[in-house]
C-alpha cells in the first residue's frame, strides 16, 4: 500500500488569524504551511512519517504541496530520506488544483499501481486511532472484494452536521451515502468523515473520471476529497472505519488547541497511530 499526504492547501483561514493576531505571540507561524505547523515535539507531518514507519503499513510515502512551500517541504523531508516530496506548480491559492487533482497527480507521476491511504496533512487523529488497524480492516474487505474501499467516521454535535461531510451507513458498516454540510434535520447521521481514505487500486482510474466530470464546475466542487468520495460511494464498495476524533489544524484556535493536546495530555508518542 502506498500513502499520499496532501500537503498543497495554502492555510488562509489559519494565515488571516496569526497574521491579525495583536499579541505578537504567533508571529513565528507566518508563512508556515499547515502540515509543517510545530505540535508539541515536531512539524505535525512528521508524526504521520513515523507511523508510517513504525507501523510499517506502506512501502511508499508521497507528500504533494505546492510551488510557494515546496522548497520547506524539501528541507523538512531531509530528516526522512524515504519520503518523497511532489510539487504542484501552484503559488497562490486562486491557482490551486485542488486536493482531488493533487491526488491524481502523484498517482500518475509515481506510477501508483497499488492501495492508496491518502492523508490531510493538517490531520491528526485521537489515541484510538491505528494505522495497524486501518491495514488489518482493509484486508478483511479486500478479502471479500477487490473494489473495497475504506474511510474513516468519528461522532460530530448535532450543530457540528453543517461543517463536514456526513457519512448515512448501513448495519454492516457499508456506506449508502455521504451528505454535504446537511441541517441536523436532513440526516439522521451525526458520522463525520475526516480526511484519511484507503481507495483500492481499481479506483484510481476514476480519479480521472471524477475530475472530466467536474472538469467545468467551480473547484470547490472538485476541491476536497470528499467530493470524490460522495461520487464514489455509489459505484464501489465504501465501508467505515469508526475512531474517537481528530484535530483538524484549521485556524488558530484549532491549532493552539492541538498543541496543548500534544503537549500535556499524549500518552505515549512512540506508539502514537502506530
Amino acid at each position: 500500500m502506498k500513502a499520499v499526504i496532501l500537503a498543497a492547501g495554502f492555510g488562509t483561514r489559519l494565515q488571516r488569524d496569526v497574521s491579525s493576531d495583536a499579541s505578537g505571540r504567533f508571529g513565528h507561524l507566518i508563512g508556515v504551511p499547515k502540515p509543517l505547523l510545530p505540535v508539541a515535539q515536531c512539524p505535525l507531518i512528521s508524526y504521520w512519517i513515523r507511523a508510517l514507519r513504525r507501523s510499517g503499513t506502506a512501502d511508499g510515502i508521497y507528500v504533494v504541496t505546492n510551488a510557494l512551500h515546496h522548497a520547506a517541504f524539501q528541507q523538512w523531508a531531509e530528516e526522512f530520506p524515504d519520503v518523497q516530496v511532489l510539487c504542484d506548480q501552484t503559488r497562490t491559492n486562486e491557482e490551486r488544483l485542488g486536493a482531488v487533482a493533487c491526488l491524481q497527480l502523484a498517482v500518475r507521476h509515481f506510477h501508483i499501481r497499488d492501495r492508496v491511504m491518502v492523508i490531510g496533512g493538517d490531520t491528526l487523529f485521537r489515541e484510538d486511532f491505528s494505522l495497524r488497524a486501518v491495514e488489518q480492516r482493509v484486508c478483511e474487505l479486500q478479502a471479500e472484494s477487490e473494489d473495497s474501499c475504506l474511510v474513516l467516521s468519528y461522532r460530530c454535535r448535532d450543530q457540528e452536521t453543517q461543517k463536514y461531510g456526513i457519512l448515512e451507513v448501513e448495519e454492516n458498516l457499508r456506506v449508502r451515502c455521504m451528505k454535504e454540510k446537511p441541517q441536523p434535520s436532513e440526516t439522521e447521521s451525526r458520522r463525520a468523515c475526516p480526511c484519511f481514505y484507503v481507495f483500492s487500486s481499481s479506483s484510481l482510474p476514476l480519479l480521472h473520471a471524477f475530475l472530466e466530470e467536474k472538469k467545468d464546475a467551480p473547484i470547490e466542487a472538485r476541491d476536497a476529497p470528499g467530493n470524490f468520495v460522495s461520487w464514489l460511494i455509489p459505484r464501489k464498495l465504501v465501508h467505515v472505519l469508526e475512531v474517537s476524533g481528530r484535530f483538524d489544524v484549521g485556524n488558530l484556535p484549532s491549532y493552539l488547541e492541538c498543541d496543548r493536546y500534544f503537549r500535556e495530555e499524549l500518552q505515549e508518542v512512540q506508539s502514537y497511530m502506530v
